[in-house]
């Protein structure tokens, strides 16, 4: 049974603040700093380059990425950390288009987070083959999938609000239709138990910055299933996928398994901070942090419909269908954000007009979560949302 108030502690929560964006950014964790301390004034400092081979910086991405690998649901060896979580769409996208030659479509959902679609409308105009991106309403995604798709390129967790895909459904239709799936778990990796593997998805990548807690711009990572890693053709074909990266050949060849889909230098102080952060999941069973954040999210569900009857719900009802977010639909929902960070409790906003609060047991519990519905709860009964200073929009909502 999972420690909650073990994991708690494991994070440098500032204090006063109830954080409820962790499905944004998660908190910093206090072996982070430690960790990183260690890797610039020990290795870097006094290792200088020789740290790639002394401190085994070299084998940090695919070090780091079987320490992913078991929070997925995939076999040690097939996921690798590095780059973004862009260019890893691009990366798988890239490959299946590769491995189905004679197919031109590429299915998603109007619900997809806008950088996968950008990435496959890159994509398409690069290659020029004939390629088309194919949207289709979530609820109907599975009937979209067809002999023509090459791959179907989803997103499990809607990052507005939080409605959550039937990832077996989805695979075992793409599968029967001879398309490959990718997968992308950045609202899904450490949020809930996940199962690759088992369901047979052919490539996944996700981000590392929310729910396992890396900071800002860390790194994302990509998995390819084991019977496509030494098929794919890399479309990055960076000097660290090269079979032999210190041999400087001047044509490119490809390595063996996931570590072709590694592209540049490794970012190793990112990654350092990414190693500590995994710490807190030595310690902890994925389906108690789910089980946890379901019971939180319906105390928080309950408490805001009591309390705030101008708020309506957008995430869907049934917890089973919505990953570890819920998200409020209010006209001036982006003033009300703003007004619940002014009394300490930080969500976020998406437009058009969705507040959006992460549930992660790690750190929140049911104090934080009454407290919360209470902040919120006086700010729409004074309508505290309607200073001026809290309409005025920042760059990053």
């Amino acid at each position: 049974m999972t420690d909650f108030a073990k994991t708690r502690a494991f994070f440098d929560l500032p204090e006063g603040i109830i954080y409820l964006d962790g499905n944004s950014l998660g908190p910093l964790p206090s072996a982070v700093p430690v960790r990183l301390d260690h890797v610039m004034r020990l290795e870097w400092g006094e290792m200088v380059i020789t740290g790639w081979n002394r401190a085994g910086w070299i084998d940090m991405p695919r070090r780091v990425g079987d320490r992913i690998a078991r929070l997925i649901g995939a076999a040690p060896g097939t996921v690798v950390v590095g780059d973004t979580l862009s260019i890893k769409v691009y990366q798988a996208l890239a490959s299946a288009l590769d491995l189905r030659p004679d197919r031109r479509k590429i299915v998603s959902d109007s619900g997809n987070f806008p950088t996968d679609l950008y990435m496959a409308e890159g994509l398409i105009r690069s290659l020029d083959r004939g390629h088309e991106l194919s949207l289709s309403a979530p609820e109907n995604l599975e009937a979209a999938i067809d002999e023509d798709t090459a791959a179907l390129l989803v997103t499990e967790v809607d990052y507005r609000t939080g409605r959550r895909h039937d990832m077996a459904r989805l695979i075992a239709k793409a599968h029967q239709k001879g398309a490959l799936v990718i997968w992308d778990l950045a609202h899904s990796a450490g949020a809930f138990p996940v199962d690759v593997s088992g369901l047979g998805a052919d490539f996944a990548v996700g981000c590392t910055y929310k729910y396992l807690n890396a900071g800002p711009g860390a790194p994302a990572f990509i998995y390819v299933a084991p019977e496509l890693a030494d098929r794919v053709t890399p479309a990055l074909s960076g000097w660290m996928g090269h079979e032999a990266p210190f041999a400087f050949d001047l044509d490119y060849r490809a390595g063996h398994g996931i570590d072709r889909m590694r592209v540049g230098t490794p970012p190793i102080l990112q990654i350092a901070a990414l190693d500590a952060a995994l710490d807190v999941w030595d310690e902890v069973d994925l389906a108690d942090v789910r089980a946890q954040s379901v019971a939180l999210s319906e105390r928080f569900i309950a408490g805001v419909e009591a309390a705030c009857p101008d708020l309506t719900l957008a995430s869907p009802r049934d917890p089973a269908r919505r990953g570890s977010q819920v998200a409020f639909r209010f006209e001036h929902g982006y003033a009300a954000m703003q007004a619940m960070i002014a009394r300490g409790v930080i969500g976020d906003f998406r437009a058009p007009d969705i507040m959006r609060f992460g549930i992660t047991p790690l750190y929140v519990g049911a104090d934080e979560i009454d407290r919360a519905v209470g902040i919120l709860a006086e700010i729409m009964a004074t309508r505290a949302w309607d200073e001026p200073a809290y309409h005025r929009r920042e760059a990053v909502t």
